[in-house]
């Protein structure tokens, strides 16, 4: 099976603009491609699997991706239907994120001359003059038409701000500049950006004609894949500081049983016949399949040791709640303590098990909190110095497991 079919064969193909042109030049590594980053923290995050997946199966066929980090547009809002100004963030904090995503990236890409490479579009769009920019580009864009486009359709009845308007057209010159500069002839991103991805294709052509080769793929769920990233406490993120690689492994272990042989097609590098072969699995080979997912996953991004950890750890602790070696763990300090103690709820709170107090009340109230074993049945459950020297495990549901100890 060619890269083209394959692709389309693991569900990661939508929509696309001149297929047999983009499966030639896919198929024969002839494609320089690029997909956009979001530099507002200093992290990737799972949500951003796809995008990093997809990049790496292109470069193995021969073709070259570039990462486009936002560094300009992310300073004036995004796509999404946010009508606020996002913080605003200093070159140096941008600079640092991006050789954060930079090191998470080169696990799954290679970077070098003739190879992948990473840009920052603030390099040309914090550097125009507006006028100039209006009278270069402005002619080519109809209102009527950007009206039309679904990303703005849905927030007209809201309220659609100017800032909001001027994405497609910062978007768009993005893929004139690449196109221009880079010999970019392909972009990639989500269900949620085609519109915004037509314009540039459009762009191009209007600038340099109908001859000029610029293509356009949008990823199938890439939307939804954007809010893998969230769980109920937080981001899953792939840097290990943030979300240990046992977290990692069981947020895959705890994928839902309609999603598990999605996944294992759209992220893991497993042979398709050897994923078609699933396709019938049931009941507990479900959870060897997301025992599959997940190990697989941890291993691409922390390496195969620590997969190896994760997965000894969580079968340990579901087979017999015993070894908790590599259970994620939360030093608390004393100043934490008050007369010698923690509340059971600012201690969730603290292990990252709950984004606040009141969540972590109601998580008490449902009855889903354990502590060494033994059910929580009271929000106000105090834990004492002594237990925390000795170290404290907590449960969360039935899944979620997480070592409290004494600075």
């Amino acid at each position: 099976m060619k890269l083209y079919d394959e692709l389309v064969a693991r569900g990661l193909i939508a929509q696309v603009t001149n297929e047999e042109e983009i499966r030639e030049m896919i198929d024969n590594g002839k494609a320089t491609f690029y997909i956009g980053f979001d530099p507002t923290a200093d992290s990737l995050h799972v949500g951003h699997f796809m995008a990093l997946c997809l990049m790496k199966r292109l470069q193995m066929a021969g073709n070259r991706p570039i990462a486009l980090i936002g560094g300009g547009t992310a300073m004036i809002g995004d796509p999404s239907g946010r009508t606020d100004m996002r913080s605003m963030m200093t070159q140096e904090t941008i600079q640092h994120n991006c050789d954060c995503f930079k090191k998470q990236m080169e696990r799954f890409i290679e970077f070098g001359e003739g190879k992948a490479m990473m840009v920052n579009n603030g390099d040309w769009l914090l550097n125009l003059n507006y006028v100039d920019f209006i009278r270069e580009i402005g002619g080519c864009f109809s209102v009527n038409n950007m009206l039309r486009a679904e990303c703005f359709k849905q927030r007209m009845e809201k309220g659609l701000s100017f800032l909001e308007f001027n994405y497609m057209p910062m978007q768009s010159y993005d893929f004139y500049y690449l196109f221009k500069h880079y010999g970019c002839n392909m972009q990639f991103g989500g269900n949620d950006q085609w519109s915004n991805m037509l314009g540039g294709t459009e762009l191009i052509r209007k600038k340099l004609g109908k001859d000029a080769h610029a293509m356009t793929i949008t990823l199938l769920l890439n939307s939804e894949g954007k809010k893998m990233g969230k769980t109920a406490s937080g981001a899953v993120w792939l840097d290990p500081n943030k979300t240990s690689p046992f977290d990692f492994y069981q947020y895959w272990r705890n994928v839902g049983d309609e999603d598990v042989l999605k996944c294992i097609r759209m992220l893991t590098f497993l042979p398709m016949e050897e994923i078609d072969a699933m396709s019938d699995w049931k009941d507990a080979q479900l959870n060897t399949a997301k025992e599959i997912l997940a190990f697989e996953l941890t291993k691409l991004v922390h390496g195969e040791e620590e997969a190896v950890k994760a997965q000894t750890a969580a079968k340990a602790l579901f087979v017999g709640g015993g070894d908790d070696a590599n259970m994620p763990t939360t030093e608390i300090s004393e100043d934490r303590l008050q007369d010698g103690n923690i509340g059971i709820l600012n201690l969730m709170v603290a292990c990252g098990l709950a984004p606040s107090n009141k969540q972590a009340r109601q998580l008490v109230e449902q009855g889903g909190v354990f502590v060494n074993d033994e059910k929580v049945t009271a929000p106000t459950m105090l834990i004492s110095r002594e237990m925390l020297a000795e170290g404290v495990k907590i449960r969360k549901g039935k899944k979620v497991f997480h070592k409290a100890i004494l600075a």
